[in-house]
C-alpha cells in the first residue's frame, strides 16, 4: 500500500439500523421455533401457531446488540426447550449476518396456543 492509499477500516463506517438488526432477530427465532419441534429425540414443541413472533426490539450500542422477542407458543410443549432454541439461533443469525455480539435475548411469553381448545375459536389459553 503506498501512502496516498487508505485502508478499507479506515475509509468509513457502516452503521446497521436497530430495525435490521430487529428483522434478522425475528426471522432468526421463527427458525428456531420451527427446528424445535424435537430435541434430543424428545418433542418440545405444542401445536404450530400461525404468528410465533408477534413483536421484536433491539437496543444496539457499537457492535452490541441486545434483543426482546414476544413469542406465542403451542401448549402443552416444553416452554424452556423453545426458548433456549430461540436464544441460541438469535445469537448465532444476528452475529453471522450483521456481525454484533448479543449478550442479551430476553423472551416475553405472550401467549399459548392449545389444539384441544377446539371449541375456543382464538386456541387461547388462559
Amino acid at each position: 500500500m503506498t501512502d496516498t492509499q487508505v485502508s478499507a477500516g479506515e475509509r468509513g463506517a457502516i452503521r446497521i439500523a436497530d430495525r435490521v438488526v430487529a428483522k434478522v432477530a425475528a426471522q432468526a427465532a421463527r427458525e428456531a421455533l420451527r427446528g424445535a419441534r424435537e430435541e434430543d429425540g424428545r418433542p418440545t414443541g405444542g401445536p404450530p401457531v400461525r404468528r410465533p413472533v408477534r413483536r421484536t426490539g433491539v437496543t444496539v450500542r457499537e457492535r452490541t446488540a441486545r434483543v426482546r422477542i414476544g413469542l406465542e407458543l403451542g401448549y402443552p410443549s416444553d416452554i424452556g426447550a423453545q426458548c433456549g432454541a430461540v436464544r441460541r439461533r438469535v445469537i448465532s443469525r444476528v452475529g453471522e449476518l450483521v456481525g454484533m455480539d448479543v449478550p442479551d435475548v430476553a423472551l416475553d411469553i405472550e401467549r399459548l396456543h392449545s389444539a384441544q381448545l377446539k371449541g375456543d375459536s382464538s386456541g387461547r389459553v388462559t
